[in-house]
């Protein structure tokens, strides 16, 4: 019988497959917004001590930031950039969907060899931290686009978030509150660069700024 933390692992491993292989910007925000919500749910799971206001308090701000603002600021960033599509990759959508799969069973190969301090909350749980982190560093490098860049980050985030939940849900709220408020800060600074740029170029393709000149 899966858990309900199982399920929200295979949840996670579905959205960063779905996200690498779509070209649609909006869909791959939704799908960031959807790892948010379910990374929400799992403060409250994977304590040790019951649901306490720590754990319902981290839920309820990892909720409103991951699930919420961050995809509503890339919405509006989307909108004044006007673009909906991810054009020419640096890799294809086909091949990213198979190059996902096999870092999946390099996370799960990688963990297996890995000695942990503590039980973890689900077999499942390092892994898709693991490819997480992957998943969100082959958006960063395999997409042109400022905002499919952006959504990478998120995504990275996401697996370094994941990761050190499982491994030490006895660190301190405000050290965790600490990481959520740098990702705000990251992600706010981002939608204003890409606000400039797209003003200023007329597109939000990064390869293109490659060619500019004085």
């Amino acid at each position: 019988m899966i858990s309900f933390v199982e399920l929200l692992m295979i949840l996670i491993a579905l959205t960063n497959l779905m996200l690498v292989g779509s070209s649609r910007i909006a869909a791959c925000i939704n799908l960031a917004a959807a790892q948010g919500v379910v990374l929400s749910l799992l403060p409250l799971l994977v304590t040790n001590d019951g649901i306490g206001l720590r754990a319902v308090l981290l839920a309820v701000v990892v909720f409103s930031v991951k699930g919420l603002f961050l995809p509503q600021l890339l919405r509006r960033a989307l909108l004044t950039a006007d673009v909906k599509h991810e054009v020419e990759p640096w890799v294809g959508f086909t091949a990213s969907i198979v190059l996902n799969i096999l870092l999946l069973v390099l996370s799960f190969w990688v963990t297996a060899r890995l000695t942990m301090p503590r039980p973890m909350p689900s077999p499942l749980a390092l892994p898709l931290a693991l490819s997480t982190i992957l998943t969100g560093l082959f958006v960063i490098i395999s997409r042109f686009n400022a905002l499919s860049q952006v959504v990478g980050y998120l995504v990275l985030e996401n697996g370094v978030y994941l990761f050190g939940l499982i491994l030490a849900p006895e660190v301190p709220l405000l050290v965790e509150m600490g990481i959520l408020l740098d990702v705000f800060v990251a992600v706010f600074v981002m939608g204003i660069a890409i606000f400039h740029i797209s003003r200023e170029f007329d597109h939000i393709d990064v390869d293109q700024l490659t060619t500019l000149k004085d």
